[in-house]
């Protein structure tokens, strides 16, 4: 995660598998009110490959997608 960006709401969705890990991104969001933002952590391959994508087709923003160091990814969204 950024240090200038704190998120509102964080996800950890590594070890869960495609399509749930789109589905919690769905829910967390849908808890945020416009302009917040979501932490979501993915595992590489398809989670990385698919959640972005999916996301911003829904009109949500990516601010950052980040490697972390164990493999995984940190993904801040900011709600539509």
């Amino acid at each position: 995660m950024s240090d200038a960006i704190k998120p509102d709401a964080v996800k950890d969705c590594r070890k869960v598998g495609c399509p749930m890990n789109l589905v919690y991104a769905k829910v967390e969001l849908a808890k945020l009110q416009s302009g917040q933002i979501l932490e979501i952590l993915l595992d590489d391959g398809a989670p990385i490959g698919n959640v972005p994508g999916s996301v911003t087709r829904e009109g949500h923003r990516i601010i950052e997608q980040k490697r972390l160091a164990d493999g995984a990814w940190s993904l801040l969204i900011e709600k539509k």
